[in-house]
């Protein structure tokens, strides 16, 4: 099974600079290792892309939404690398040329609220036709335990119910589960504890959730759930708290 390989341009206006040093950029480019959201929508420039195992982190829901998939006062849950397990993704390599560029972009998209943090990992890459490495060092965007909307290994009964519920400015928590499940399906990487997580949290979800808005089913699930209390909440101020987290991360 192979990803395709190609150049993509971003059409994301790139800002200033984060506070990682830039002492380790690379001289002759970079690999990024991308496990959701960035597989299928990059938003960047890239030389080649590669089907990629990183072990020791393992794929997710880990994180609570406050915000794009989630409020405070009806969490959700998004996704998040996280150590234990073994991570099927994609692996980017960005040309030199291409590198400040893209790490100024991948910092502005991930390192929004502190709740990701930037590390450097060794990935074996699929084998590709020709020659070329089976195993690199890869920028990878893991979770921050510390954070305060980090949520752990929760147990996947409960992690359905927030799911179910969760709605935020990007749409609904059960329209993202199945997205994510759907796009990994195509890029040949079987997720079976995700695919648990559709069957629990509803069974036409698979059929009726869509990707990138909220489908009539979820949206039906969402005003049906959120008459009834919460099963999670976070303490008050956790909305601000993160931001501040940020700060003092980068001080």
């Amino acid at each position: 099974m192979t990803t395709a390989v190609g150049s993509r341009q971003s059409d994301v206006a790139v800002g200033g600079e984060g506070p990682t040093a830039d002492a380790r950029l690379p001289t002759a480019g970079l690999w990024v290792f991308a496990y959701g959201s960035l597989m299928w929508r990059p938003g960047f420039a890239y030389a080649e892309a590669r089907r990629a195992r990183l072990t020791g982190y393992r794929r997710c829901f880990c994180i609570y939404s406050v915000h794009h998939r989630g409020t405070p006062e009806r969490l959700g849950l998004v996704l998040g690398l996280d150590r234990g397990g073994v991570c099927e993704g994609v692996a980017y390599r960005i040309a030199a040329a291409d590198v400040a560029r893209t790490r100024t972009y991948l910092r502005d998209r991930e390192l929004v609220n502190g709740v990701y943090r930037e590390a450097f990992v060794p990935i074996e890459l699929e084998p590709a036709a020709g020659p070329g490495p089976g195993e690199v060092t890869a920028l990878a965007y893991i979770v921050e335990r510390a954070h305060p909307t980090y949520a752990g290994r929760l147990p996947l009964g409960l992690q359905a119910r927030l799911i179910r519920a969760g709605k935020g400015v990007s749409g609904a928590n059960l329209d993202y589960l199945v997205s994510t499940v759907r796009h990994l399906g195509e890029l040949g990487i079987r997720e079976r504890e995700l695919e648990r997580l559709v069957t629990m949290a509803g069974p036409l979800a698979w059929h009726r959730a869509q990707a990138q808005h909220t489908s009539p089913y979820a949206a039906a699930l969402v005003r049906t759930l959120q008459r009834q209390a919460p099963p999670v909440r976070l303490p008050r101020g956790t909305e601000r708290g993160q931001f501040l987290f940020r700060q003092r991360m980068g001080a």
